[in-house]
């Protein structure tokens, strides 16, 4: 027996082609490889600190998510550093069908508008995270993500236009979705899912916004 098409498509499938429907169709996608900006330079001074990490108590506005969510196995923690950054550690596993390991702030209102640009000095080690920035709206696994090539024990500046940031669910791109909303993004965060098993460990010195010139 010849099992429909509809049918024989995975849950997951299912999701993510239902979640377009939440979208304009024919939207462009947004080319990230072009839109990522990594530097050695500091912020200009103008950019706005929306997340520092000089206070021990800043750990409250953070929390982790990872692949256990699944049913996987990979641990990942942060801590808040006497240097006065954040690191966000553990161990990457793909057992259980697992692979991911996430570090994001807890929702609020972060003040975002059309024309900002994120800007996030970090130090990592060698990997490739993404960028994630997630909204207020009740579609599940949906975030908007840059990816970062992190050059290992070297801090780099990333900045990247928020309208540059490519929807996705469950770590797929949605190819119909159209740019994010700044004013809808109510958390920020980092995430490793690059398939490589294995310890890693990402330091953030400050999260920042830089606003469009009037």
């Amino acid at each position: 027996m010849t099992v429909p098409a509809a049918e024989s498509r995975s849950p997951l499938n299912r999701e993510v082609d239902g979640m377009s429907r939440w979208f304009p169709a024919g939207c462009l996608v947004w080319l990230l490889i072009s839109s990522v900006m990594v530097t050695d330079v500091v912020a200009d001074d103008a950019a706005r600190v929306l997340f520092g990490f000089a206070d021990a108590d800043s750990a409250n506005a953070w929390k982790t998510v990872k692949d256990g969510v699944m049913g996987g196995v990979s641990k990942g923690e942060f801590r808040i550093t006497e240097r006065g950054t954040m690191e966000f550690f553990g161990t990457l596993s793909l057992e259980r069908n697992g692979g991911f390991a996430s570090v994001r702030s807890k929702a609020s209102q972060l003040g975002l508008k059309t024309g900002d640009s994120i800007v996030a000095k970090i130090k990592g080690d060698g990997r490739e995270y993404s960028l994630n920035l997630y909204l207020n709206r009740r579609l599940i696994a949906l975030s908007y993500r840059a990816m970062v090539q992190t050059k290992k024990d070297e801090w780099v500046e990333v900045t990247v236009p928020v309208e540059a940031f490519q929807a996705t669910s469950f770590g797929r791109p949605l190819t119909n979705a159209a740019p994010v909303t700044a004013r809808e993004i109510n958390a920020i965060g980092f995430k490793l899912s690059d398939k490589q098993p294995g310890p890693f460990l990402l330091e953030i010195e400050a999260i920042k916004i830089l606003s469009r010139a009037p």
